[in-house]
């Protein structure tokens, strides 16, 4: 059986105070969680001070980003993988929409990096999801597979057990809107499958977190459906109540 994963993506917000009391709130409630994995991914800048904020094991550290080139060297401005781990990073976003949409990834970097992931021992959070406007022509699913099949490509089937998948609808992140749960569930059963193609087992076991607006509200319907498991969160991960809410409505 898959364990439920619930990451919160907290993009580019936060400050030593803001993050100080959102990780006491954190710390306080942790012990409520039970059968669910938990990671927090902080601004880059504040990964450290995080990690040493935090009081529990039960709540991992992840980051939103990392560079392409596998080694350290004259690239101003970026991150390394093994200065990720060094700083105790478990997990790495990778190839979110905002870094495609904003950033100008392509499916090729995204596929590189997920490589260099593995490599350095951090479990890739790879998301891939479609804009209102590809939804809308119905192209959804070969938009989600050209993602897919970048990494595939270049990883193989073998190494995603090592890899979470996250499945964000471009249109539902940060809008407000969610999908609804037949709708994420749909893709995550084509998500599911098409992995299966490959190899059954493997495809069984990858985690396939929904991200797109999920709140307390939502989160028990969005999780109870048979192939998510867990969710990529924003907004909502800005608070620490919020938060262990959502992360409880996954648990097993």
């Amino acid at each position: 059986m898959r364990k439920p994963f619930v990451a919160g993506n907290w993009k580019m917000h936060g400050s030593k105070a803001f993050i100080l009391n959102l990780v006491t709130g954190l710390n306080a409630k942790s012990s409520e969680l039970k059968g669910v994995d938990v990671a927090i991914c902080p601004p880059s800048l504040y990964i450290d001070f995080t990690k040493r904020s935090l009081s529990t094991e039960v709540i991992a550290i992840g980051a939103q980003n990392m560079a392409e080139e596998p080694h350290q060297g004259a690239f101003t401005g970026e991150g390394s993988a093994s200065m990720l781990k060094d700083l105790g990073c478990r997990y790495v976003i990778l190839g979110h929409s905002e870094r495609r949409a904003i950033y100008g990834e392509t499916n090729s970097e995204v596929a590189n990096k997920v490589q260099v992931a593995l490599d350095a021992g951090i479990t890739p959070i790879l998301c891939v999801g479609e804009t209102l406007e590809e939804r809308e022509s119905g192209i959804m699913e070969s938009i989600i597979s050209e993602q897919l099949d970048a990494v595939l490509g270049l990883v193989g089937i073998a190494a995603f057990k090592g890899v979470v998948i996250a499945y964000e609808p471009v249109w539902a992140i940060g809008t407000g809107v969610t999908a609804s749960p037949e709708q994420a569930q749909e893709v995550h059963a084509f998500i599911r499958a098409k992995l299966s193609g490959l190899d059954e087992n493997i495809a069984a076991g990858v985690v396939i977190q929904y991200g797109g607006s999920v709140k307390p509200n939502n989160a028990k319907e969005l999780f109870g459906q048979p192939d998510i498991d867990g969710g990529l969160i924003g907004g909502a991960s800005l608070d620490a109540d919020d938060f262990i809410a959502i992360c409880k409505a996954a648990e097993i």
